[in-house]
Order: structure tokens, then C-alpha cells, then sequence
């Protein structure tokens, strides 16, 4: 199948999915943990996240803290710059959402950079702490799935988010 045909068709599931979110009205609890989700998902839950790795978790904690800030700081760069690329519409930028009235924090959809950042912080803290994997995981794909569930982006965006941010974390475990 041509590169072409596979956007295509990704494109298309995408739009699918979007319209049905766009008319779904959530649950309360379900909009409470996407937003709150999607706030921790601005940086203050991995800042914390590293104050705690850095205070308790002794040689192990600075090192999982200096990879996932490596590979956060990289995956930031790598996000803005494929943005300005590909220039993604987002999802809310094309059909309304029937409940969440967020701000997107910029114009361009793919890839997400909460979902990059998430997992680039997940993958060295749950190698470093492996018990910490499950809470870290939940955090990471919460993050993930209030950006489609809010309307901030297209599904395909945090799915290729999550293996840029996860493939970064796992980098600089290796690299630092």
C-alpha cells in the first residue's frame, strides 16, 4: 500500500473518531479526570514528579530525572518542529466540541506534545523504578487520552506522540 493510501486512510478514522467524540457528552467524572489530566499534562505533574524523584529516590531518582528532562527538553524541540511541518489542523479547529471549551496552546495538531512529554518522562522513571510503572503508565496514557477526548487532537497525533516520547525516554536512558 502507498505511503499516500495509509495517511488516507488514517486521516479518515481520524475524522471518524473526532466527530463522534465531538458529539459524545462525557460523563462528569470522565470530563473532571480529562481535564485534570490534561492540566497535570502541562508540566507541573512531571515538575513534580522529579522534585519527589529528586528528594527520595537517591542515585536511581537523579538519574531517571536528568534522562526524563533530557528527553522531555528533546521531545520538545522534536514536537515544535514537526508541527511547523506538517501544519495538523486541530480537531477543534474543524468541528466544535459539544462540552470542553479549552484553549489549545498553539494551532497545529501533530504530533501531541503532552503525549511526547508524558512518555518521555514515563519511560526513564519506570525503568528506574519499575514499581512505580502502573501509576506512571496511568498518569502518561491519561495524559494521552484527554488530548483526543478534549478535542485537542486526532487519535493518530497521540499515538505517534506516545512512541516519539516513549522511543526519546528509552534514548537517553541508553545515551546518559
Amino acid at each position: 500500500m502507498a505511503p499516500s493510501t495509509v495517511i488516507r486512510m488514517i486521516e479518515r478514522r481520524d475524522h471518524l473518531l473526532m466527530h463522534r467524540l465531538h458529539r459524545w457528552r462525557a460523563p462528569r467524572w470522565i470530563r473532571i479526570w480529562m481535564i485534570a489530566a490534561t492540566r497535570g499534562g502541562d508540566g507541573w505533574l512531571w515538575c513534580a514528579l522529579a522534585l519527589v524523584l529528586l528528594v527520595f529516590g537517591g542515585r536511581q531518582g537523579r538519574e531517571a530525572t536528568l534522562e526524563a528532562t533530557v528527553a522531555a527538553g528533546t521531545g520538545v524541540a522534536v514536537f515544535l518542529w514537526l508541527k511547523r511541518l506538517t501544519r495538523r489542523r486541530r480537531p477543534c479547529a474543524i468541528v466544535p466540541h459539544c462540552w470542553s471549551t479549552l484553549l489549545p496552546p498553539d494551532q497545529f495538531s501533530f504530533p501531541s506534545g503532552h503525549t511526547i512529554t508524558a512518555f518521555s518522562v514515563a519511560a526513564p522513571v519506570i525503568h528506574h523504578f519499575p514499581a512505580a510503572g502502573p501509576g506512571v503508565l496511568f498518569c502518561a496514557l491519561s495524559v494521552a487520552a484527554s488530548r483526543v477526548l478534549l478535542g485537542m487532537h486526532f487519535l493518530s497525533d497521540v499515538v505517534a506522540g506516545a512512541a516519539l516520547g516513549w522511543s526519546l525516554g528509552s534514548l537517553m536512558r541508553s545515551l546518559i
